[in-house]
């Protein structure tokens, strides 16, 4: 703040642009060009036919702007022809880490849900409760993600979660939240025979609901532990996952998942059965 009431406030973390020598002059005016950028001077070779621009910018570093100004400062390089031309610094080391971070989410999710899915249908030999259960497991952890981001903004004042963030909390909440619930489904398939379902998913409440309860409080606590440390990225992970773990425990495995249980009856154990009421 204090750079920015004297000097562009891209001055802080300025982009550092590679090109070939020979194109050191159409890369700079190409870089000028770019609405947003201040200054483009030389900062010099590296002895191997490479010469090294500095770019700044008005945006401050990790805003929106600051990323926008990266992409459109490495189209504007890429365009001079035989320039090999690369754009550095800490907005674009952050829109690579943004890029990273979203190719992770698009392949470890499906995967993980995946893995999740198979573990419930060998579990309760079913396919509609898993498929019910995973549905509602992941929207308890996208609920937690969008709860946690909202009061990390409000709260700790920070302008959004670290990329990392969504990916692991999102981990840890699907893997916490399958595994209790195979604590309670597998009580309430045992229940169930010769019970039917739904008297058999409410015994099952009874009997497991202090042990899920109580280790999840605990659970909660020890990750909200997390933000009394001074990484922003673990006191983020720790306000996320506390709260999924608590809204997991209090409301999706107490109310909403025995509810939904309770409706499909017999459906639920489909294509599979358990024995019904005597």
């Amino acid at each position: 703040m204090t750079v920015g009431e004297h000097f562009p406030a891209g001055s802080a973390a300025p982009f550092v642009v590679t090109t070939d020598e020979d194109s050191t002059a159409a890369t700079t005016a190409a870089l000028r060009s770019v609405p947003g950028v201040t200054t483009v001077a030389p900062s010099g070779t590296d002895g191997a036919g490479r010469a090294r621009l500095t770019v700044v910018g008005e945006p401050s570093p990790g805003t929106p702007a600051s990323l926008e100004l990266a992409t459109d400062l490495r189209s504007a390089a890429h365009e001079v022809p035989g320039a090999r031309a690369l754009v550095g610094g800490g907005s674009a080391e952050l829109l690579d880490a943004r890029a990273a971070a979203e190719a992770d989410l698009r392949t470890v999710v499906p995967l993980v849900l995946l893995v999740s899915l198979a573990v419930l249908v060998v579990l309760l030999r079913a396919l509609v409760g898993p498929l019910v259960l995973l549905a509602l497991n992941a929207v308890s952890a996208l609920a937690a993600l969008g709860l946690g981001a909202w009061l990390d903004e409000h709260l700790l004042g920070h302008p959004a979660l670290d990329v990392q963030t969504p990916l692991v909390a999102f981990l840890f909440l699907v893997a916490l939240g399958i595994d209790y619930t195979i604590f309670l489904m597998h009580r309430a398939r045992h229940e169930a025979v010769g019970r039917g379902t739904r008297e058999g998913v409410a015994r099952a409440v009874a009997r497991t609901g202090a042990l899920i309860t109580s280790a999840g409080i605990v659970l909660a606590a020890v990750f909200a532990a997390l933000g009394v440390l001074p990484l922003v990225v673990l006191g983020q992970l720790g306000l996320v996952v506390g709260l999924g773990v608590l809204l997991d425990t209090l409301l999706v495995r107490t109310l909403v998942v025995p509810a939904a249980t309770a409706l499909l009856g017999e459906r639920f154990w489909w294509p599979g059965r358990v024995a019904s009421r005597s």
